[in-house]
């Protein structure tokens, strides 16, 4: 029953978007993003049980909305994938492992951890969770005196 529903609910889909670019016009709404979400790993996930996959390649409309929602948000620089729902092509190493596609993945790792880092730091101190206290040699060289050691020295 639940596959039958799910069955007739991708056949309301294509229906009510019929022959246009989104379902609400030429421009896309809430609905299409939440629509995409839903169609899209349907789409090209690799599932046990493909019958509701292969219902939803059976409609047309909706595979093409989800192709053309693909090139128009999520383009791929590579521009050699010919279907852009598999993403963008991967270049493979000399080892036959794929190459990093961003040169500076480690540095752009590394200032994530630093902003982190800072943005923790900053939340303890201002909350009061961390204080710094000045301790140790005073001004010109001098020690600090506690209080009860200066009501002795009067």
């Amino acid at each position: 029953q639940l596959y039958r529903e799910a069955r007739e609910c991708l056949t309301l889909l294509s229906q009510r978007l019929g022959s246009q670019k989104f379902f609400f016009g030429d421009s896309p709404a809430s609905l299409d993003a939440l629509v995409f979400s839903r169609l899209a790993p349907l789409l090209k996930a690799k599932l046990p049980n493909g019958k509701l996959q292969q219902h939803l390649k059976s409609l047309q409309n909706l595979c093409n909305y989800c192709t053309s929602i693909l090139s128009l948000y999520f383009p791929w620089d590579g521009g050699e994938s010919s279907d852009p729902l598999t993403g963008p092509p991967r270049a493979a190493g000399t080892d036959g492992s794929e190459a990093d596609e961003d040169p500076h993945k480690w540095r752009n790792q590394l200032l994530s951890v630093l902003v982190g880092l800072v943005a923790m730091l900053g939340y303890a101190f201002l909350s009061g969770i961390v204080s710094i206290q000045r301790g140790g040699v005073g001004p010109a060289g001098r020690q600090p005196i506690a209080l009860e050691e200066e009501e002795e020295e009067e």
